[in-house]
């Protein structure tokens, strides 16, 4: 077996590599659908991840007993989505890489209401990544919106990707993917 720490710390390709297994033939139709975010405000968060990153609302959903709302984002053509009720509800669920925004109810309202972004202690979830022709041009956008910035462009030492914040204080990566190679192995 090949080490299974680089001097630097990690494993090596190798070491990353004897840990997977082939994917077993009944997951082939498997896909990542979504990742969900809690989110205080929802006028906040819809404004933000339609206007300033450009995805659609493809649906939304209530629980009214739960007291909860479901929003379903992504980069779809809003012509593309079903009419029918049920249609449109299996056609979001099939749809690959969406953001699922979770409201609970009163949230809104509440001033000491907040989440943890998971980057800051205790560390956990870190970022969702978000691929855009040019890095320094949507940046230039974000900037121009008034958009809160973690990291800008040609900060810190991987030059040419940055991160943004939503309202909620998660983190955005913005890369572009032509790019990336020059990133890593600079």
């Amino acid at each position: 077996m090949a080490d299974s720490q680089p001097a630097s710390g990690g494993l090596t390709e190798e070491a990353a590599l004897s840990c997977c297994s082939d994917p077993d033939p009944s997951t082939k139709d498997f896909l990542m659908q979504q990742t969900m975010l809690r989110i205080k405000d929802p006028k906040k968060s819809l404004d933000f991840y339609t206007r300033i990153l450009g995805m659609t609302l493809l649906q939304k959903l209530d629980f009214p007993t739960m007291k909860f709302s479901l929003y379903f984002l992504g980069y779809e053509d809003k012509n593309d989505i079903p009419k029918d009720r049920n249609e449109k509800t299996a056609w979001v669920f099939s749809k690959k890489a969406t953001i699922e925004l979770t409201h609970n109810w009163g949230t809104e309202d509440d001033a000491t209401q907040s989440y943890h972004n998971g980057n800051s202690d205790p560390r956990g979830f870190g970022h969702i990544g978000i691929a855009v022709p040019d890095v320094h041009s949507a940046c230039k956008r974000f900037e121009d919106l008034g958009v809160k910035f973690v990291k800008k462009p040609d900060d810190g030492k991987m030059k040419g990707l940055a991160f943004i914040q939503d309202p909620d204080g998660y983190w955005i990566e913005i890369l572009n993917p032509n790019k990336m190679i020059t990133i890593i192995n600079s």
